[in-house]
């Protein structure tokens, strides 16, 4: 059964190529999940980042987890990227492990549609990989207002989780922290992983369908050795959907995460 299961898998991906660029610096791996009125600003940012940076220093995986209207395409053939459509849906870290075993960069960049890119400093997050045992770095998360976000946070507790819950909080774990420290996660809307960071640890458990994955890899990674920067001088804007607040469907995979966090099942 386990083996038809990957074998299912397999058949629901499809690669259509685009523009590749060998052995670049950085793999951004961005995925759509109906996400398509965000993506023309998204990769207008990552365009101006390339041509600041130099266009060989990255490379884009885009993939499309459902069928959406891709006319918009169009204007950014000059933009290096493979495009990855699924023939059925997948979770967020199946989606993201399947584009790192296409990335050919030295670091793997993962970020949400719903982001910008124009404040960030991709050297400033570069600079800590100097630390031969740091395996992720992520910027400070502003939303479009200048709020900061609680993007930067110390490993839940169950207690904890559900004070959070009950009161809606969400100041920072480290909101007094002015320059690169390491934390105990950093959520996934934006994280730059050191490549062998991630394949020591194999990347996303994709038990987890699309909550708790980015906080059970930051976990497993500090276990294997590594550690979480966070770098607040620098930063990307997020403006946050909390759709697990507004729909049942989001409630119930985030609450199965955090059961599955928590027991280890």
């Amino acid at each position: 059964m386990k083996t038809a299961l990957r074998v299912a898998r397999m058949e629901c991906m499809n690669t259509e190529l685009q523009i590749a660029m060998p052995s670049p610096k950085f793999t951004l791996s961005l995925v759509s999940h109906g996400h398509a009125a965000m993506l023309p600003g998204l990769l207008e940012d990552i365009r101006k980042v390339m041509r600041l940076y130099g266009q060989e220093m990255f490379e884009l995986l885009l993939t499309f987890n459902i069928p959406e209207d891709d006319g918009f395409m169009d204007r950014f053939r000059d933009v290096p990227l493979t495009r990855i459509d699924n023939l059925c849906p997948a979770g967020f870290g199946a989606n993201q492990n399947a584009a790192f075993k296409r990335a050919n960069g030295q670091y793997f960049v993962i970020l949400n549609p719903d982001v910008s890119l124009s404040t960030v400093d991709f050297d400033a997050l570069l600079a800590q990989f100097a630390y031969a045992d740091v395996g992720a770095v992520a910027p400070k998360v502003i939303d479009s207002t200048g709020v900061l976000q609680d993007s930067a946070r110390r490993f839940p507790t169950m207690l904890g989780l559900l004070k959070r819950v009950l009161t809606s909080r969400r100041e920072s774990d480290y909101p007094t922290v002015q320059e690169p420290s390491e934390v105990d996660w950093v959520a996934g809307m934006f994280v730059v992983f050191r490549r062998e960071a991630w394949a020591s640890v194999s990347g996303f458990d994709e038990r987890f369908f699309m909550y708790f994955e980015d906080v059970d890899l930051c976990r497993r990674m500090r276990r294997a050795g590594w550690r979480v920067i966070y770098q607040p001088v620098t930063s990307i804007v997020h403006d946050a959907q909390r759709a697990s607040h507004r729909r049942a469907d989001h409630l119930v995979w985030h609450l199965r995460s955090a059961i599955r966090y928590f027991l280890g099942i």
